[in-house]
């Protein structure tokens, strides 16, 4: 109740819960399901709608971001939205930067370089004056969605935000960032401790806003090793789940599922399930029976289908599902990719997925 009267926002009545549900660990009738950049260029209409638009530009319009998110279930019969951001509006809200290179992705015209660099980012940062287009995205399409499926927010984890920063772009080795940990330790800290509550800011602000869950992207944690991850990455994977969820019982708002998704950190799992997220995604590098054993029965899984897979004939997409789901169960599990949708896949391999998720989750439900 307290929730409603700080929420004054009268958000439609949510008709199909089955993917809060799984994230909770209750019982479902067919497993639910939601796609990594679901909300993509893989879709003729995103294509379109992004024609004419600067990226940052686009993630800056609520319109905008709510018309993408929405498109795909215009499309699907899918059990979650995710709104259309990007992880990378962080660091701008600490005031570099980024830009969108055609063909090369996203660019920092002045990456940290130095240590001295950090001074020269914003120490305090008001995420609602800095991010409020992204609430608002969140709100205009919450109400738009009228109660179809839960909303998503989501950030980037803070390691994986410094590597960008540091980097400047993407990188293959990260090595200009892992460098930092190694010849830095204690500016690292620093930073990611930066990073961290501005991160837990805008992950409050995004459930004040309308999200229904929040799913926190360690999208480069293959990078580093065990041994690093332990230091630089999992202290503030953590604090930011405790914090967040303090925050949210403070300011009396809805306490929402979080979802932690650490690509190529399975040498991590165990500590991940522990970390204090209801739901640990997966890529598919690890075998479902094997995720179950070391994530243990306390945490939902999510994942972990190989995003090429989509590239297979669809009777293929529907074997190859039907296998994850044997591997995984049906219960305590939200069927994903093990990474976004790539550009160029075709949206009917995209429908065959969602469709073979549902059928063969419900097939094996009644047996």
């Amino acid at each position: 109740l307290c929730s409603f009267i700080r929420s004054p926002k009268g958000f439609p009545k949510l008709k199909n819960d089955t993917f809060l549900r799984a994230a909770r660990g209750e019982e479902t009738e067919h497993t639910p399901v939601w796609c990594m950049r679901q909300a993509g260029r893989y879709l003729p209409e995103f294509r379109e709608t992004r024609a004419a638009q600067d990226f940052f530009a686009t993630c800056r319009s609520p319109k905008l971001c709510c018309e993408l998110t929405l498109q795909p279930l215009r499309r699907f019969p899918l059990d979650a939205a995710i709104i259309f951001s990007d992880i990378l509006v962080v660091p701008q809200a600490l005031g570099m930067e980024v830009v969108m290179v055609p063909g090369k992705g996203p660019t920092f015209t002045e990456p940290l370089k130095e240590v001295e660099d950090l001074l020269k980012l914003r120490q305090k940062v008001d995420v609602t004056a800095e991010l409020g287009y992204v609430f608002q995205a969140i709100t205009l399409t919450r109400h738009s969605l009228e109660g179809r499926v839960p909303l998503i927010g989501f950030s980037g984890a803070p390691w994986t935000l410094m590597s960008y920063m540091i980097e400047g772009g993407g990188s293959t080795t990260m090595s200009k960032a892992k460098s930092w940990l190694y010849r830095h330790p204690e500016a690292s800290h620093r930073l990611l401790r930066l990073l961290t509550d501005v991160v837990t800011d805008y992950l409050v602000g995004q459930v004040a806003a309308g999200a229904q869950a929040l799913q926190v992207f360690e999208s480069h944690a293959g990078h580093l090793g065990p041994e690093q991850f332990q230091d630089f990455a999992l202290p503030y994977i953590r604090d930011i789940a405790q914090a967040v969820k303090s925050k949210l019982k403070e300011e009396a708002l809805p306490l929402v599922p979080m979802i932690i998704f650490a690509k190529d950190a399975h040498y991590a799992l165990r500590d991940l399930a522990r970390a204090g997220y209801e739901v640990v995604g997966l890529d598919w590098t690890i075998r479902p029976q094997e995720a179950r054993v070391q994530a243990g029965k306390d945490v939902t899984l999510q994942g972990n289908l190989d995003p090429c897979a989509l590239y297979a004939p669809k009777e293929k997409i529907g074997e190859l599902v039907k296998k994850m789901l044997e591997g995984f169960g049906t219960q305590r599990y939200i069927a994903n990719l093990g990474h976004g949708l790539y550009p160029d896949m075709n949206p009917e391999h995209v429908g065959a997925f969602v469709e073979a998720v549902h059928a063969h989750s419900r097939h094996i439900n009644k047996h």
